[in-house]
């Protein structure tokens, strides 16, 4: 067991970490496979992570959250992403993505319509950001629209990538309201699955994070009501930049969640698995793969944490600019990058067996791709880091 006292954080966040831990240990890593071979989101075992208090887990009370910062949401990703990386994903999209961006950026009306959902696991939440033409560059090259039409506003579009999309109740869109501003024309709104004019065009097959559903969302003359912009009218990238470096922290901690679990699975075969008369663990090249897969997984557990606990209690404008933003982006450029590295020894460790998809160490290896791409590519976040050290 994990002790997370070594990197500065005190008994309650202990306890935690191993309430969230045991939990997904015992009731979400029997359903992994299940949710890889089959693409299937288990809709019911994550609207029961209410019941251990995680999901809404930074919302404030009124709304049934319980009131943590936000490295509590990050140990409970990381604790859960130990085994079942998919759920993990799909609880930093909804409880960090939708609902904590919401519950920083929203009026009072819209936290106390939709928060409450949030954090009894009604509601599954996303972030509707990136389109077809639009990653990298998803604001210059934005081109999903609102207009204002009476007490509505009327999008057309389209957003692709979307985790949680097929499934989700609710959705954080952004699009232009002012095109001839480019990035200072965009706003963001709470979008519903059931508003018309929105609708799934597809659900995404991918190589990795099965079970984590991925979409394409159409809108169509989507009409939504004007009390469901967020923060005020062409000020979406306030609303954006305030949750991105947050939403790089937890998803270092994630990547933690999963070298944890690929060393622990390749320690256990280098143990077990015998080659050569003797278990391949006693041989060098074995065990120096397993010190590099170690060494790896502690660096970054500890520049990511150290990082999440600056991010805790940014205030507005804080964050998306200056050594925060600059050190978010290391964080997960490293993590990124050493995830990688990690699930690469990991399956040169498991040899031929690890290339089998029903070995949980090819899941992981599998996952591991888009954590170098997603919240950022590789290159964005070199871009972010070097650009920052040069002002």
């Amino acid at each position: 067991m994990l002790d997370v006292r070594r990197y500065g954080f005190d008994q309650d966040y202990q306890q935690l970490f191993d309430l969230v831990d045991r939990y997904s240990r015992d009731v979400l890593h029997p359903l992994s496979a299940k949710m890889d071979n089959e693409d299937l989101f288990p809709g019911e075992a994550f609207r029961a992570l209410s019941e251990i208090g995680i999901l809404g887990i930074t919302l404030p009370e009124e709304f049934g959250g319980a009131g943590l910062d936000e490295s509590a949401q990050a140990l409970a990703a990381h604790a859960m992403a130990r085994w079942n990386p998919s759920m993990s994903l799909s609880y930093i999209a909804s409880d960090n993505l939708f609902a904590h961006n919401l519950n920083r950026n929203g009026c009072r009306y819209l936290r106390e319509k939709y928060l409450p959902k949030i954090c009894d696991g009604t509601y599954l939440g996303a972030l509707g950001l990136t389109e077809p033409a639009a990653g990298s560059d998803a604001l210059g090259s934005m081109a999903t629209k609102a207009r204002r039409d009476g007490n509505n506003y009327i999008l057309n579009g389209r957003k692709l990538y979307i985790t949680n999309g097929p499934e989700a109740d609710v959705v954080l869109v952004y699009a232009k309201t002012s095109p001839e501003k480019g990035a200072h024309g965009i706003s963001a709104f709470v979008v519903e699955k059931n508003f018309p004019g929105f609708k799934v065009a597809q659900k995404l097959d991918k190589m990795g994070y099965r079970g984590s559903s991925t979409g394409e969302l159409l809108f169509d003359d989507c009409v939504v009501p004007a009390e469901n912009l967020v923060g005020e009218q062409d000020k979406g990238v306030k609303v954006l930049m305030s949750g991105l470096d947050l939403e790089r922290a937890i998803l270092s901690a994630h990547c933690v969640g999963l070298c944890e679990r690929a060393l622990e699975l390749s320690v256990e075969h280098a143990k077990t698995r015998e080659q050569f008369n003797r278990p391949i663990g006693q041989h060098q090249l074995v065990q120096r793969m397993l010190a590099h897969m170690y060494t790896d997984t502690a660096t970054m557990r500890t520049f990511c944490y150290q990082v999440l606990r600056e991010c805790c209690g940014l205030r507005d404008g804080e964050g998306g600019r200056g050594e925060i933003h600059m050190r978010t982006a290391a964080s997960v450029l490293l993590s990124g990058m050493a995830v990688n590295r990690v699930m690469d020894n990991g399956m040169q460790v498991h040899g031929g067996m690890g290339f089998m998809r029903e070995t949980e160490i090819n899941l992981l290896y599998r996952c591991a791709k888009i954590l170098e791409i997603g919240a950022g590519t590789r290159e964005i976040r070199e871009l972010i880091v070097g650009g920052e050290l040069l002002k």
